[in-house]
């Protein structure tokens, strides 16, 4: 269940005749929206993801190619609001889907940290967009659709709860709220709570009062209870700053910018070189470098689309999403567009649930995210002054949403399917991973299905994804990385 949304439309009821156009186009009324949620949606998101018009730029920029250049910080920031804007909007106006996109945690952490070492920025961005072209061709195929509804209920359901756990975990995380304890503590415990065991400072004290807002707004059925209180807590963060003076915030700094208008730098669009990288490293690695990047991609935005769709009652009675081809050719487009851009692959966002927190279904949401990236490119400074310690709170709230509307769908008595939608749910907050999460799940649902004896019951594609995983997870081992 949502927050401020009503329940799924009963598919055997005839849909309420639309108001207008927009409302005609977008399916509002028949997915039982309105405009407003959907407004409200649409900036939740924004704000829940934002952070990565900075985030971004920090990752890529911080390395260096095998020529030792770097990318330019302003260029980057320029790349990643664009190519956000561009396919966010693509999403909205042509899936129509509140699944918003920007450039991929942890597929940037590949590109910057084992492609550019070892080839030009060029070569590097060029494997990414390879990587967009092969994601279109399995999905003109139909094979990744196929993938996708392989996957029995239960297990679907469990991708859609591993990722309510690790948009919880990165919540907390981003906050300051837990923090990585440093591997010079020789400790076998990886997190803690705060920076050294304790809560302090003012911005943790901004995320508390935040959880709590939105907790009670929540309680109290209030429309706008995620937007209001990002709005809420960013005014208050900006206050406890110019009062407090507050050394570090992390990534933001909640402080209105002297001059909020910044001019976009174009810079690193198009610079690309396609098959440039395999003449640096070989076919065999270069092979390897867009099979890592194409892996990462196809499951994570799997997972992601899998759990907001189901969290946005988008549906069927199988668990599966009408449309879903068109959706899964866009997020294609979107790798591809990221590598073009230089800003990396762009890929579905989990942050969407923050706007399908406050009720949004249809595209109209992801217009609004999408003209607010837009802006973003002549307003970074302003785009950017939300911390993380305001926007954060979302993800809690979501989270929790997630698990309370898809636990109980799961079959628990059947352990075939119960133990590897538990180990799908652990294993993505606990490898900060939603690929690792689905790549074990899977690979324990197609071993348990045998060898109980139902080795009939697994569909020839779960077999092959499977084997594919288990290849991925031996590729150190057998010198391929």
């Amino acid at each position: 269940m949502s927050t401020s949304a009503t329940a799924p439309v009963d598919v055997n009821e005839q849909p309420p005749e639309p108001k207008n156009g927009l409302d005609r186009y977008f399916k509002i009324s028949e997915r039982g929206s309105t405009v407003p949620r959907e407004i409200r949606g649409g900036l939740a998101t924004f704000f829940a993801m934002a952070y990565i018009i900075v985030l971004n730029p920090i990752i890529l920029g911080s390395a260096k190619d095998m020529y030792g250049h770097q990318l330019d910080n302003g260029q980057l920031v320029t790349a990643t609001a664009l190519t956000a804007a561009f396919t966010t909007l693509l999403m909205g106006v042509i899936g129509n889907v509140p699944i918003a996109l920007a450039a991929g945690l942890g597929v940037n952490t590949v590109v910057a940290l084992q492609l550019a070492p070892r080839m030009s920025w060029p070569d590097a961005m060029g494997m990414v967009v390879l990587a967009g072209f092969v994601v279109m061709i399995l999905v003109a195929t139909g094979l990744r659709e196929r993938v996708m509804n392989a996957v029995p209920l239960s297990l679907r359901k469990g991708i859609a709860i591993g990722i309510g756990l690790f948009i919880m975990l990165i919540g907390l995380v981003d906050s300051g709220f837990v923090s990585r304890i440093p591997d010079a503590a020789h400790t076998t415990v990886p997190l803690q709570l705060g920076a050294d065991g304790h809560l302090n400072g003012w911005p943790v004290l901004i995320f508390v009062l935040g959880v709590l807002l939105t907790l009670a707004l929540l309680v109290r059925k209030v429309p706008g209870a995620i937007l209001i209180s990002i709005v809420v807590m960013t005014v208050a963060a900006v206050i406890v700053n110019a009062v407090a003076k507050i050394p570090s915030w992390g990534l933001t700094t909640p402080k209105w910018p002297g001059n909020p208008v910044a001019t976009p730098d174009f810079g690193l669009v198009g610079k690309v070189s396609l098959f440039g990288g395999f003449e640096k490293v070989g076919i065999l690695t270069g092979v390897l470098f867009v099979f890592t990047v194409l892996l990462s991609c196809f499951f994570d935005a799997m997972g992601t689309i899998m759990g907001i769709s189901d969290e946005a009652h988008l549906t069927d009675e199988n668990g599966q999403m009408p449309g879903m081809n068109k959706v899964l050719f866009i997020d294609g487009i979107a790798v591809a567009a990221g590598g073009a851009s230089s800003s990396s692959a762009t890929t579905c966002f989990v942050e969407s649930t923050a706007g399908v927190g406050e009720g949004a279904r249809t595209g109209l949401a992801n217009v609004v995210t999408g003209a607010l990236f837009a802006v973003a490119l002549f307003l970074t400074p302003i785009a950017t002054m939300v911390p993380s310690q305001a926007a954060t709170p979302a993800l809690l709230a979501v989270g929790f949403l997630i698990l309370s509307g898809g636990i109980r769908a799961i079959d628990w008595d059947d352990w075939t399917v119960a133990i590897p939608a538990f180990i799908t749910m652990l294993m993505m907050p606990f490898t900060y991973s939603i690929t690792n999460g689905i790549g074990m799940g899977f690979i324990a649902f197609t071993v348990l299905r045998v060898v109980a004896g139902r080795a009939k019951e697994v569909p020839v594609a779960m077999y092959a994804v499977s084997a594919v995983f288990a290849f991925y997870y031996l590729m150190p081992a057998l010198g391929l990385t």
